[in-house]
């Protein structure tokens, strides 16, 4: 995650959810709240009743890789919140991933809605 940083403190997680806008989908609810910096941070919450250890860190990994997969399509400068919901342990990843996006353009939180241009990848003329 190139553009990203790890959220882990608990009253930064509790002031987005105060303060921050939401988003929900059945896999998924996104959380987002401008954070005057020019980076994202990215919080995952998985909570005990999606299973055991195993299937949180499934569930976590693949949410994880959802957002490194399209993190240049989004907007910095914002604190974002993925919380799983039950049926992110049945769903397919293509599922998720549309859902994720579809969210994501909700809020506002991609380029494309902001009228913004991708970032150029290094060595690119």
């Amino acid at each position: 995650m190139k553009y990203t940083v790890s959220l882990k403190e608990n009253r930064l997680f509790r002031r987005l959810y105060a303060r921050g806008r939401s988003a929900v989908a059945p896999t998924m609810v996104l959380y987002c709240r401008p954070n005057g910096r020019g980076e994202n941070r990215l919080g995952l919450t998985t909570g005990t009743k999606l299973g055991n250890a195993v299937v949180r860190n499934k569930v976590r990994r693949r949410l994880r890789a959802i957002y490194r997969t399209h993190e240049a399509l989004l907007r910095p400068g914002f604190d974002i919140v993925i919380v799983a919901r039950m049926q992110a342990v049945q769903r397919p990843y293509a599922q998720m991933e549309e859902q994720f996006l579809r969210l994501a353009k909700k809020l506002r939180l991609t380029r494309e809605e902001a009228g913004d241009k991708a970032p150029k990848k290094e060595g690119a003329p």
